[in-house]
């Protein structure tokens, strides 16, 4: 997680920041109420607990019948957490973070509050509940995520237990999670829950990271090549693409050869296959999938860290 960056209030990227942590958190909360929440599944994370919990206070609170609310609960957890996580970490945690689960909080209840009497679930079976939920909480906190936000929750307990034990923070993250599951397990007796759980765990974190770092639609070669001057024409002339070319030596013969490195897109590929297969049959290509590029023809690097 960055730092705090300084960043020019009501600039453009101010506004985009802002409109992806708006509509990721919609987004998150929806998929929370409309699929997650009536099915009882415990993705992990704060609003994994406070779902637990709005399920064990049913009919326990005058003022709230129908359990403890779900969004409620969740900005009274991070609200502490933020402020420790400030002190115990340093300045992590900025007002997109303070932002973006606060707007997930008040969205969780609001929708909750209009749905029909009872929160029923908009799909009555489990398993597409858990993929469509999935989707969308991934989807929602992937938007929030590329706006240089932070979900709070079990990630700050993470790092604080990181800080302390200096275990690897992806593994705490999972550790932590795993045990808000388990928690579900505890409270509703049902092994079912966990399982689902887990389902959606998988699903929003590949979301997240389809979200992040694009679907893989371009792939990087490494060609090794007897015409390296011909194909470094073709990439540069015909394809509008660039490379780097750099030597190598054979393991078996010993020779000297030329590698090429690039990277196109998945009919590119295919473009260059034909080619190479017709002016160098014995070529040696590896197509390697990318999750994401960075620099000149691609995504910018500066722009995509830049504070705005």
């Amino acid at each position: 997680m960055a730092f705090l960056t300084k960043q020019k209030l009501f600039s453009k990227q101010w506004f985009i920041d802002y409109s992806l942590i708006l509509f990721g958190a919609f987004i998150l909360a929806g998929g929370f109420v409309w699929f997650i929440t009536p099915h009882r599944i415990v993705p992990g994370g704060v609003y994994g607990i406070a779902i637990v919990v709005h399920y064990t206070t049913r009919g326990l609170i005058p003022f709230w019948p129908d359990g403890f609310p779900i969004g409620l609960f969740g900005l009274i957890v991070n609200i502490p957490l933020t402020v420790a996580g400030i002190k115990i970490l340093g300045p992590k945690f900025g007002i997109k973070t303070v932002t973006g689960f606060v707007l997930t909080s008040i969205f969780i209840d609001g929708i909750t509050f209009l749905r029909p009497s009872g929160n029923p679930a908009l799909v009555n079976d489990v398993l597409l509940s858990c993929l469509f939920g999935g989707i969308l909480i991934g989807f929602g906190l992937g938007l929030i995520f590329k706006a240089r936000a932070t979900s709070g929750g079990s990630d700050i307990i993470a790092m604080i237990i990181a800080k302390y034990t200096h275990l690897q923070l992806g593994k705490l993250m999972i550790y932590v999670d795993s045990g808000i599951v388990l928690l579900g397990l505890i409270a509703f007796h049902d092994w079912h829950i966990p399982l689902y759980s887990w389902v959606v765990i998988y699903i929003s974190g590949r979301v997240i990271d389809m979200i992040l770092e694009g679907a893989g639609y371009n792939k990087a070669l490494l060609i090794v090549s007897a015409k390296p001057d011909e194909i470094k024409e073709k990439i540069i002339n015909d394809l509008d693409r660039s490379g780097t070319l750099f030597t190598g030596v054979g393991m078996y013969t010993g020779e000297e050869k030329k590698i090429i490195f690039t990277v196109v897109s998945r009919r590119e590929v295919a473009i260059l296959q034909e080619y190479i297969s017709r002016i160098d049959a014995d070529a040696f290509i590896t197509v390697m999938d990318t999750s994401e590029i960075l620099g000149e023809g691609f995504q910018s690097l500066k722009k995509k860290t830049e504070p705005g």
